[in-house]
């Protein structure tokens, strides 16, 4: 760090822990007022609080007596959470020219000189059991032959450009919002951490004010966009009401190009694609669509990447077999109960929550011999915006939590249409059910994320206003979806 940036950074420390303590101490002299208002009540005999002899209390008795219920009313206000609404969204929309079939990945593939016959069989068997239709995309680099060698730092940021800038663009064209409004940025961005960083090729191209608060994730998978959701709503508690935050979910795929034969590092190379979203968050409900009712992050420990936890083999002909190992499932699935436990008594009606209960409190006093009872979240959420990242991970959420074909319909088809686009799939996946005009006032959304880690993060929303139209990602394909998904596709 430069010695320039020094003096600004220790400024803008004071300043930080200035307002921190204005606000602890503006709260314990409430506190201690309130306290000697409850101590001199508890003096006064009990003939002193009926009214009929009120004209006997002294003045500091009624001051007390009108004082204490105001204190203990700003108090509340001022130490709970601000609610914080979504004013809206925006998802990058791909382009016709970055369109990649199987047919032609795998033609690129083959002029890899590194990667063998036997990888590209794994890779033609993978794309046709993966869910993924002929219209994904990759971005302009991935389209030269050999793709590896065109994989550039300059190529990198290009598609920064065309992804975030452009899903950022729509954005303030939708919300109407000036970049000089925004007061919060947040950024994710797993694989790829250039320098200058996300938040500052933002703030540069935007212009945006010089105290704006930034964060840039990174290494955070594609579960990132939740976490990105609640660090921008706790960001917001800090700041003066009304304030708005701009969070930027995606993943560039251009430096991420495998060039090699080992399995566990094809798989994601040919299930990834290009795409990113941008929202706006606010503490003030004007103009707002959603309004966000909870964060919930889990965390569940493992040796290897999810990645790691694929094994294949081929048989006499040639033919290669993929199969998740159970240790990937039981991995997803030991996360994805750590988060249902967590989120289950924020959101659920009291029958299913005394149902949880009781099922949780039987399993622990019976060693794990009761099966562990799985909540019905249709009681507590319309929507499910499940991460799509391939096509097992959305089959085993849907056994887990008993969902309907329609009510995972959103996942399938982002996986179809755009592929996994990482963090910001999720978002693609609620542009689908607006664009369906699925989505009621009132309407409960879970969006559920999952990365590595192996991360489950999830976020709860209701629906204050639904989109007027089929404008967004899914404007020019909307009408032919959904679309039927053969178990294999043979391409």
């Amino acid at each position: 760090m430069s010695t320039a940036a020094s003096p600004l950074l220790e400024r803008l420390k004071a300043a930080y822990h200035y307002h921190a303590a204005v606000g602890n101490v503006r709260a314990i002299f409430i506190t201690l007022l309130a306290a000697a208002a409850v101590a001199a009540l508890t003096h006064l005999a009990p003939e002193e609080v009926v009214i009929g002899r009120l004209r006997e209390l002294r003045p500091v008795h009624l001051f007390l007596a009108i004082f204490l219920p105001v204190a203990a009313a700003t108090m509340y206000l001022m130490l709970r959470p601000r609610p914080v609404y979504l004013v809206d969204y925006a998802c990058f929309r791909t382009a016709p020219n970055c369109r990649v079939p199987a047919a032609t990945f795998l033609e690129y593939a083959k002029q890899v000189p590194v990667i063998t016959d036997r990888s590209v069989r794994f890779m033609t068997r993978l794309l046709e059991r993966s869910g993924l239709g002929e219209e994904t995309c990759l971005p302009p680099a991935n389209h030269y032959i050999p793709p590896h060698k065109y994989c550039t730092l300059d190529a990198a940021r290009g598609e920064v450009d065309l992804v975030v800038f452009s899903a950022v663009d729509e954005l303030f064209a939708k919300t109407g919002i000036s970049p000089d409004d925004v007061d919060i940025l947040v950024v994710n961005c797993s694989l790829f951490c250039p320098t200058p960083s996300f938040v500052d090729m933002i703030v540069n191209r935007y212009k945006l004010r010089s105290d704006i608060r930034s964060m840039d994730l990174s290494g955070m998978g594609c579960s990132a966009s939740p976490i990105s959701i609640g660090l921008g709503r706790n960001l917001l508690q800090l700041a003066p009401h009304g304030a708005r935050a701009l969070v930027v979910s995606t993943e560039t795929i251009t430096p991420n190009y495998y060039v090699g034969n080992e399995r566990a590092m094809l798989l994601p190379i040919c299930l990834f694609r290009i795409g990113g979203a941008a929202a706006l968050l606010s503490t003030s409900p004007a103009k707002a669509r959603f309004r966000l009712q909870h964060v919930v992050r889990t965390l569940t420990a493992a040796e290897d990447s999810a990645y790691h936890c694929v094994f294949q083999e081929e048989d006499e002909h040639g033919n290669t077999g993929i199969n998740l190992s159970k240790e990937l499932m039981t991995i997803a699935g030991n996360a994805l109960k750590a988060n249902i436990t967590a989120i289950a008594p924020l959101v659920l009606p009291a029958s299913e929550q005394l149902k949880f209960a009781l099922a949780f409190i039987a399993r622990k006093a019976l060693s794990g011999r009761v099966k562990p009872y799985i909540p019905d979240f249709r009681a507590a959420f319309e929507h499910f915006c499940i991460h799509a990242g391939g096509r097992a991970v959305i089959d085993e959420l849907q056994r887990s939590l008993c969902l309907s074909d329609e009510q995972v319909e959103a996942s399938r088809m982002v996986l179809h249409r755009f592929g996994n686009t990482s963090s910001s799939s999720v978002w693609y996946e609620l542009a689908y059910i607006e664009a369906k005009g699925r989505m009621r006032r009132g309407d409960r959304v879970w969006m559920i994320g999952f990365g590595s880690g192996f991360k489950c993060n999830s976020a709860a929303w209701e629906c204050i206003s639904p989109a007027r139209d089929a404008d967004g990602p899914w404007a020019t394909s909307i009408h032919r979806y959904p679309v039927d998904i053969p178990d294999v596709l043979k391409h």
